[in-house]
């Protein structure tokens, strides 16, 4: 009987390969598997990926922040309502928000031969204040150009508008009054006079603040000089300069209350000083009301052009 282990032990019968292929693929040698490399622990799998930085985006201005303002406003008058209300205080010395109100719509409706319309004197302050404001704020940026750009322009723009800086400027009405008469050439000068010096050293801290290294890359870069100041040095102070165009804007409204009071026959401060003959505080808080409502909407409209000029610059609220 044969034993198990005698038996001839044949190889493996494979397949043959198929003959009918035109083009036979010869079968790839097995590789042995290779153990992963550890990888450390604090380090990503994936090292040839880029890494993905993510820059914070500025956020977009909610709707509701420009009626957020307004709240503090209006609680002010509801408390100036309560107040009078309630009788603390004189209906004669500080008349209620609704008798303000009653007096605002009758200088609307009616031409009074004391006052006038309200839109009327309105419009001849608003005129007045335009005037003088271009004046002042040409001025001032021309001014500022030279001092700032120019050792022999500061030594000689500088002196004098430091002087003007400390001079009280409505002193200045009686000596204006002697040169130019009482008509409206006074009136827009103080205006002119007081939009300038804020604008003026605004914009020439400004230009004396623009980073010399950007001065540099521009002469590097070949630019001319004018070139320079059109594209380096101007938009370097733009935002000194813009919050100097805020300012001047608050001192050329304070300068126009004062001025239309001195021998005027229109505007809101004509209004002012007829109310004050007649003992009308009514009158009085209407004409003050507008005046603050249009210094807030051109304050506005100079907060609307910054953040348009400005929106590259990432403040401390946009982080």
């Amino acid at each position: 009987m044969p034993r198990i282990t005698d038996v001839p032990v044949l190889p493996p019968v494979s397949n043959p390969p198929d003959q009918t292929a035109e083009h036979p693929v010869p079968a790839a040698p097995a590789r042995p598997p290779q153990p992963n490399p550890p990888q450390p622990l604090n380090e990503p799998r994936q090292r040839n990926q880029p890494r993905q930085t993510h820059r914070p985006t500025r956020p977009e201005r909610p709707v509701w922040h420009a009626w957020a303002r307004l709240i503090s406003p209006v609680a002010v008058v509801l408390l100036w309502q309560l107040v009078s209300s309630a009788g603390l205080v004189s209906a004669q010395k500080l008349p209620p928000p609704l008798t303000v109100w009653h007096t605002a719509v009758s200088l609307v409706t009616t031409d009074s031969p004391a006052y006038g319309t309200l839109q009327g004197a309105m419009l001849v302050s608003l005129q007045r204040i335009a005037i003088g404001f271009a004046f002042g704020a040409v001025a001032a940026i021309g001014l500022a150009l030279v001092a700032g750009l120019s050792r022999v322009g500061e030594d000689a723009v500088d002196p004098l508008m430091q002087i003007l800086r400390t001079l009280p400027l409505f002193g200045l009405i009686p000596v204006f009054i002697v040169w130019f008469g009482i008509g409206e050439l006074p009136k827009v000068i103080l205006i002119a006079l007081g939009t300038a010096i804020p604008l003026y050293l605004n914009t020439f801290a400004g230009i004396r603040g623009v980073d010399a290294r950007l001065a540099e890359a521009g002469r590097a870069l070949g630019l001319r000089r004018t070139e320079m100041i059109r594209h380096v040095i101007l938009p370097g102070a733009l935002p000194q300069t813009l919050t100097g165009l805020r300012q001047s804007l608050g001192v050329a409204w304070l300068a126009l209350v004062v001025a239309e009071q001195v021998n005027a026959n229109a505007g809101l401060g004509f209004i002012i000083s007829q109310a004050t003959q007649f003992l009308r505080n009514d009158v009085i808080l209407v004409a003050l009301a507008v005046y603050a409502a249009l210094g807030l909407i051109t304050d506005g409209l100079v907060r609307l052009l910054e953040r348009k000029a400005l929106a590259w610059r990432r403040g401390l609220l946009s982080q």
